[in-house]
């Protein structure tokens, strides 16, 4: 034991010759040294380094920051994790009005959208309400984050990666106006009352380019309803502008947004909005499902959103140290998950928060190749995966197309002013792995830093050391293919799978009701060809299958999700009182 900590201590603190290539790169830059930190080393627990240069040295991380936030949450939570959002009931329902309130409860779920809104009062109308004489109340407290809409971290507050988090998130605190000047038209892409828009663009007869192809746009966010003021000439031959900004309160989005589905859906709402906690006595009307875990992380750090990175901080923060969730439990938590799982054998001095929006937070090259070979070790390439690849997705998807490095990179990246950072993991043509964190922190141009960055990485890919076996990471799970017969002329388009031994039976739970569920609810799903049955354990419970193979009852599952519940998962029963979830 004491041999293996001297071992890292040496390791940590020798200088290494730096290969005559990437002295060659770093010359070309015309970036000094002292302003560069690169960390070069066969991926996972191998002590095989390539390249180090000023490898404990602090600098600002920028966004490469996220994948501290981002391995923390898979840790934690693991891949297939679903953020809640819970609908509840207070009141008396009969004869389909509700008497009393609709009630919802955030729990932070970032991808919560306009797009979700269709399915969620599909579930209020399968609860058999029509009318709802009371308020929609919602619970916005798992999150102790402030009021304020944007970080205001630059000079363009309004800008969506400025947006701040909060428990009751709705289109990821941004409101889009749909400026459309060959018909003449401006409007909300979803129904909100909570800002309001002032047309004064000038139609004007000449070609779409310059200053007529697109609108001035004014925010004065210093009443208590913003006023978005568009203004300038405009082409009549432009198509359509969508104009996203941080403009509102999410809360009050969602609010508008979802009573005007119901309203279209044949619900009525009498009241009106009100902030408050669940109260004791509400009924649980049913959950609503993200997607998953997995799908949520890649979305962070293929797309570098902050606001998801922000979130995923304040989640863990939450489930480690009970809510509700603030900045400091965030930064703690990270910490604590990070070092109990030994990606981290030093503290992170100031992480902030999550997302790398910041000039405070600070990381050394050793600190990210450590937590990324941790990471590499454990789950290998289905981590891999939710970093950006070269040449095919996220943030190098231009930047590495029609290069060596296509396919051969799965790398997070970082910019701020004067920092200009990547990290993640390269394959040589050998099909060796390694593990590359290249932290540059300079005035002389993010072009130069990325310059001296693809040149660094194009050299991986064709370094030719190292030897032995191959140090290839855990594959990613596949999915299990089943070849099924074609069903005949006279069978329905999705027929009930064949009867199969309780031992074997796979089912999917489409939903759960504190109520019977209506005819339409269970209409719904016969029309897709399945049968339902109907569970009361306490709380009804509705279930289709059985399925012999997780093959086949995932293949439905996919369509029930897309048409009936988003959250509606895969259970495996040997009783009727005994299951199992698989999600």
């Amino acid at each position: 034991m004491k041999k293996s900590i001297l071992l890292a201590i040496v390791l940590s603190t020798m200088v290494w010759a730096l290969p005559a290539g990437i002295e060659s790169a770093i010359t070309k830059s015309h970036i000094p040294k002292k302003e560069i930190s690169i960390y070069i080393k066969e991926a996972g627990n191998s002590s095989r380094v390539v390249a180090s240069l000023n490898l404990n040295t602090l600098r600002t991380p920028a966004s490469i920051i996220k994948v501290l936030t981002t391995y923390s949450a898979v840790l934690k939570l693991g891949f297939d994790y679903r953020w809640p959002t819970e609908f509840y009931t207070r009141g008396r329902l009969s004869g389909g009005v509700l008497h009393g309130d609709l009630i919802v409860k955030g729990y932070g779920d970032p991808t919560l959208s306009d797009k979700d809104l269709p399915q969620i009062v599909s579930r209020i109308k399968a609860a058999g309400i029509r009318k709802i004489t009371g308020n929609i109340v919602i619970d916005r407290g798992y999150f102790k984050v402030g009021t304020r809409n944007t970080s205001g971290f630059d000079s363009h507050p309004h800008s969506p990666y400025n947006a701040m988090p909060d428990a009751m998130m709705f289109n990821e605190r941004v409101s889009t106006i749909c400026v459309a000047p060959n018909q003449n038209s401006v409007t909300k892409k979803v129904p909100d009352g909570s800002f309001v828009i002032h047309n004064q663009l000038q139609r004007v007869n000449k070609p779409c380019r310059g200053r007529y192809s697109w609108p001035r746009v004014k925010i004065d966010d210093s009443k208590p309803v913003p006023e978005v003021w568009l203004s300038g000439q405009i082409s009549k031959r432009c198509g359509k502008r969508n104009i996203c900004q941080v403009l509102t309160k999410p809360y009050k989005s969602f609010y508008y947004a979802l009573k005007a589905e119901l309203r279209n859906a044949g619900v009525q709402v009498r009241g009106t909005l009100r902030l408050q906690r669940v109260p004791k006595g509400a009924k649980r009307l049913f959950t609503h499902y993200s997607a998953t875990l997995e799908k949520i992380v890649s979305k962070t750090a293929k797309k570098s959103n902050n606001l998801y990175a922000r979130h995923l901080m304040l989640l863990l923060g939450a489930k480690m140290y009970g809510a509700p969730a603030t900045l400091e439990k965030g930064r703690r938590a990270v910490r604590v998950i990070l070092k109990a799982r030994g990606a981290l054998k030093r503290d992170i001095p100031h992480i902030d928060n999550g997302c790398g929006l910041s000039r405070q937070s600070k990381v050394t090259a050793k600190i990210m190749a450590d937590v990324l070979d941790n990471a590499y070790e454990r789950y290998g390439m289905r981590w891999m995966k939710t970093l950006s690849i070269a040449g095919v997705d996220g943030t190098i998807k231009r930047r590495f197309r029609g290069t060596i490095v296509r396919k051969r990179a799965w790398m997070k990246t970082g910019t701020l002013k004067h920092a200009k950072n990547i990290a993640g993991y390269v394959k040589n043509r050998s099909g060796r792995y390694y593990t590359v964190v290249i932290i540059v922190n300079t005035r002389k141009g993010h072009w130069r830093a990325a310059g001296l960055e693809n040149d660094i990485i194009k050299w991986v890919v064709t370094y030719r050391g190292g030897g032995g076996r191959v140090n290839a990471p855990k594959p990613a799970p596949k999915p299990v293919k089943t070849v099924q017969k074609a069903p005949s002329k006279s069978a329905p388009k999705a027929a009930a799978p064949e009867a199969v031994s309780a031992q074997q039976a796979y089912y999917i739970q489409t939903g759960s009701f504190n109520h019977k569920p209506t005819d339409f609810y269970l209409k719904t799903l016969r029309n897709m060809g399945h049968a339902p049955v109907v569970r009361n354990e306490g709380e009804y419970k509705v279930l289709v299958g059985p399925y012999r193979t997780e093959a086949q009852a995932r293949k439905a599952l996919k369509e029930i999700r897309s048409r009936v519940n988003k959250g509606a998962f895969l259970t495996r029963r040997a009783t009727a009182s005994a299951n199992t979830a698989l999600y």
